[in-house]
């Protein structure tokens, strides 16, 4: 398969889950279920029902009107976490996903943000702000470090 470079800007979206086409949200799904399952074969369930907590908002970036990245956010006790982001392989390294947390961080109106982060990826969550608070631990199948934000 030839990977044809995208032609538009990509853009940023942001909303609760009764706000998001049902079409894009089944893409955004379809994305998160092609990386957690079939790239990194996670052993929990993607789909574990925070998305219908009130606070809860899904960020994706749209390329050429096809999302390509996205990224999950709650208020959980007064702290907002991340997670579940993922980008199609295709589209990485392109600062999509960075993009995505930095509108998290800037959604978060000044609350302290939290997430788990896969180990291999903590320095460039650590880009991003985010330290180490606490121990590794296992969650889906994959070493996870728990991380926030600094500012």
């Amino acid at each position: 398969m030839v990977h044809t470079p995208p032609t538009a800007t990509p853009q940023v979206h942001w909303a609760s889950l009764d706000e998001i086409d049902p079409v894009v949200l089944y893409r955004l799904l379809w994305l998160r279920s092609e990386v957690f399952n079939g790239e990194q074969h996670c052993t929990d369930d993607d789909l574990d029902g925070r998305e219908l907590d009130p606070s809860s908002r899904i960020g994706w970036v749209e390329v050429d009107d096809e999302p390509v990245a996205t990224l999950r956010a709650f208020d959980e006790d007064g702290v907002t976490v991340l997670g579940r982001l993922a980008t199609a392989a295709g589209h990485r390294g392109r600062g999509l996903a960075a993009a995505l947390v930095r509108r998290a961080v800037a959604e978060s109106a000044g609350r302290p943000v939290v997430l788990h982060a896969q180990a291999h990826l903590q320095g460039w969550y650590a880009g991003l702000g985010f330290v180490l608070d606490g121990e590794p631990f296992m969650e889906a199948g994959i070493p996870h470090v728990p991380m926030r934000l600094t500012r």
